[in-house]
């Protein structure tokens, strides 16, 4: 299913351009993105080791010297060797060595991916919390503003309210005055730590408004483990198995005989006992086998520690499986859970604002009092409050969703 909701270009899922700036920059800067990535090289290092062990190894050693015996004429000697030797891998060793530097190589790679999968999702789930934050700022410095009216009114008007009446009304403005502050607290909060994620010091981000995010609202989600098989750490989980795999095997190889050739050749003026000017070629070949009879038992522990790590690689593997399902659910139902409800915030949002002009208006007709036109407007600042984190809510919900599908990619 090629409109699997992960394999879509982290671009395509956020589209605001302040975002996409935050995103290219924490791809550039982020230090736990670089480390991935000299891992990767580390990897591809260990594997080009592991191509070239089946290569013969060539070895230069010049000699040269000179001696006198009683004072007599001092003879010069010398030697130019080149020595060769290779093992033929008659029961794989070098290649199930091999298979797992590569297994190794591919784990560390969608390691870095997996890091790149979590930079984009932290990057956004910060952004997006500076936006529910901001929008949610904004109601209540605009409550605010209309309680210090409310309070100004109230005294003003102390002799048609009491006492009690009065006091509420004070209150009720002091607490919206601490909401702000909280509110602020946590924008420059939240700042900070996106900026620790992009490597800056701290500064205040550009961003856009929460009212104009546009994100997907269908998702194709594939078959359960075409998803599944997307993410990063389930591929990672999988290549971690495959090289346990290849070192149980070369584990076993140790039992068998290894057997090596070799050979040198070069030119020398040591014939023996005597001394030959110019040298001569000297050339010999040999071959050897080694068979391991008794070595304390280490290769067999060796073949159990490899089996037993094995085991915990499968058992890794499936649990990533089970826990990788899991978070698709709970994303999948967070999405849906929070919009169906902006479906009840709304309505209860209309409704309370009708609540609000209704009882101003009963207050001019002196039917109601001005306390429970003080009640209905803090009701109504909780539920826009409610409102603006319930988009957010499914906003993180579709970034967990993205996350756990194994989005991220360029």
């Amino acid at each position: 299913d090629t409109a699997n909701f992960g394999n879509l270009a982290w671009r395509e899922v956020f589209s605001d351009p302040f975002l996409q700036t935050l995103i290219d920059s924490a791809l550039v800067r982020n230090t736990d993105l670089q480390t991935a990535q000299l891992r990767v090289k580390e990897a591809e290092a260990a594997l080009m080791t592991s191509k070239l062990s089946y290569l013969p190894s060539l070895f230069l050693a010049p000699e040269g010297s000179i001696s006198s015996f009683d004072g007599a004429k001092a003879t010069k000697t010398y030697s130019l060797p080149a020595t060769a030797s290779w093992e033929i891998d008659l029961f794989g060793r070098l290649t199930n060595a091999k298979r797992g530097a590569k297994a190794a190589l591919l784990q560390s790679r969608e390691y870095e991916q997996a890091v790149q999968t979590q930079l984009v999702a932290s990057v956004a789930n910060a952004y997006y919390t500076l936006l529910m934050l901001d929008a949610q700022y904004e109601i209540a410095t605009a409550t605010e503003k209309a309680w210090k009216e409310s309070v100004a009114a109230t005294r003003a008007m102390k002799a048609a309210v009491t006492e009690a009446g009065l006091a509420q009304t004070e209150a009720t403005y002091y607490n919206i005055c601490t909401t702000v502050l909280d509110l602020k607290e946590q924008i420059n909060q939240t700042q900070n730590s996106l900026s620790l994620i992009l490597a800056e010091v701290p500064h205040d981000i550009q961003r856009g408004k929460l009212a104009g995010q546009q994100l997907p609202e269908t998702f194709a989600t594939g078959i359960p483990l075409q998803m599944l098989s997307n993410r990063p750490d389930v591929r990672s989980a999988e290549l971690s198995l495959a090289q346990a795999f290849y070192s149980t095997n070369a584990a076993r190889s140790a039992f068998y005989p290894s057997i090596t050739l070799g050979g040198s050749a070069g030119w020398t003026n040591s014939a023996g006992s005597m001394i030959v000017n110019p040298g001569k070629l000297l050339a010999s070949v040999f071959g050897s086998l080694t068979q391991p009879l008794f070595n304390k038992g280490a290769n067999i522990a060796q073949l159990k520690i490899a089996k037993a790590q094995q085991e915990e690689a499968s058992l890794a593997f499936q649990q990533t499986l089970l826990a990788a399902g899991s978070e698709v659910n709970d994303a999948l139902t967070q999405v849906q859970t929070a919009r169906s409800k902006s479906i009840y915030f709304d309505k209860q949002v209309a409704s309370l604002e009708n609540a609000a002009r209704s009882t101003r208006l009963l207050m001019q007709h002196g039917n109601t009092t001005y306390l429970e036109v003080l009640t209905a407007q803090q009701t109504l600042l909780n539920a826009q409050l409610s409102q603006v984190a319930n988009r957010f809510t499914e906003i993180q919900g579709v970034i967990t969703l993205y996350q756990a599908l194994g989005g991220g990619r360029m």
